[in-house]
């Protein structure tokens, strides 16, 4: 069962839609929330979001776009769409954005009785879910291909719980300086972990369209399937 579900924010003066989806009998053993692309909430995150309810999870998507225009909805392969999702990822205040996941991550936990709650994110949502894991109380956080991680490592020191980062090799939104810088900056940090992927691009673990690497987003996402089973218990 999925669709979407207002949330109130943190300050309670207004509500933001997410997309939730349930597994079968609404019996879930923890929360994850996903973390949009700069697509918005379209089918490919809404799968995502699916598939976790199909493995016992209740997930959640918010539409972080809401303050500008609701349910934005574009196609990473369509050059006008992704156009008008780099203006919205421009327009959009992250520091306002991270306090709409938190407001998600509370709402979450009273979906599980005060259980679990995991985070996982892609592109700007990957940036977003490292910048929750040094301001929220979730539990286990995950960022696919996060573009700019290397400008926040200074914030690092606040990480409690552990985090994943999937860094594929060939992204040309995080070039090779990026990618050291991350690695170097987070290589004594004992919550962190980094997987590379030799040869892969920005948005290799999509769920649909042409950037989808399959062996490499079955690799991935079975890692932030094992690490979630581990974290989230």
């Amino acid at each position: 069962m999925a669709d979407f579900t207002p949330i109130a924010t943190l300050e309670g003066d207004a509500r933001f839609d997410a997309y939730v989806a349930r597994p079968e009998g609404d019996e879930a053993k923890a929360a994850i929330i996903v973390i949009q692309e700069i697509f918005g909430v379209n089918a490919g995150i809404r799968t995502k979001c699916d598939n976790w309810a199909k493995a016992g999870y209740i997930a959640y998507a918010p539409d972080l776009f809401w303050r500008e225009q609701p349910h934005i909805e574009l196609d990473a392969d369509v050059p006008e769409d992704f156009q008008q999702a780099l203006g919205h990822m421009q327009k959009l205040n992250q520091d306002q954005a991270i306090r709409d996941i938190e407001a998600t991550i509370k709402a979450a936990r009273v979906a599980v009785n005060g259980g679990k709650v995991g985070l996982v994110g892609y592109c700007l949502g990957g940036r977003l879910a490292f910048m929750a894991a040094c301001r929220t109380d979730g539990d286990a956080f995950v960022a696919y291909y996060g573009v700019g991680i290397d400008g926040l490592l200074g914030e690092q020191h606040a990480i409690g719980k552990p985090v994943l980062l999937h860094v594929p090799t060939a992204d040309h939104f995080v070039g090779p300086d990026a990618q050291k810088a991350m690695h170097d900056g987070m290589a004594d940090n004992r919550h962190v972990t980094l997987h590379d992927y030799d040869g892969l691009d920005h948005g290799f673990a999509a769920e649909l369209g042409a950037r989808r690497d399959e062996d490499g987003a079955q690799l991935a996402d079975g890692r932030t399937a094992a690490f979630f089973a581990a974290h989230l218990a």
